[in-house]
């Protein structure tokens, strides 16, 4: 995912390719075996973007953004709910009927989430961080994809550990 931009343009591209995984869902048959596949490969790109995010992007908007703390804390909560949903989803059949509201559930969370990073939280970093750093940012969340699970793990911490340094952006 992602076009090798800055850090905004990385993050839109994997909203785009989010939202196209949930219409090619959205487009099989009730109990196509299609929709497993393009629910599983959903989970993996959604869990690679919101682990990159919480790695690079939330630590610097807790940082840089005016009251990012409390924007990163509501992003950071969104996605808890979301891998709890992508937990939920991996044990189901594609003709259980839960599987339907689950992807239901888990697209209008990230239809939520997409607009307000790109609404609120995305103008804010922008207005905030200059050029040459969201492109830093644009290239350790491309390599945090590249390296990160891609399975959900909902009981799991949101944050980096305790150990490790938060990216320093300035």
């Amino acid at each position: 995912m992602g076009p090798g931009g800055d850090v905004i343009a990385e993050l839109a591209a994997d909203h785009r390719e989010l939202e196209a995984l949930f219409s090619q869902i959205e487009l099989q048959p009730v109990d196509h075996p299609r929709r497993r596949e393009l629910a599983d490969r959903l989970t993996a790109e959604l869990v690679r973007h919101t682990v990159a995010e919480e790695l690079h992007l939330y630590p610097v908007v807790r940082e840089h953004v005016p009251h990012g703390a409390a924007l990163a804390d509501k992003e950071l909560a969104d996605h808890a709910r979301a891998e709890r949903m992508l937990k939920d989803l991996e044990d189901l059949s594609v003709d259980d009927p839960q599987f339907n509201d689950t992807i239901a559930k888990l697209k209008f969370e990230i239809a939520s989430h997409v607009r307000e990073e790109e609404h609120e939280l995305f103008p804010k970093l922008a207005a905030t961080l200059p050029p040459e750093k969201l492109d830093e940012l644009g290239r350790l969340v491309r390599r945090a994809r590249e390296t990160a699970p891609t399975r959900p793990h909902p009981p799991l911490p949101n944050t980096p550990p305790a150990h490790s340094e938060p990216p320093r952006v300035r």
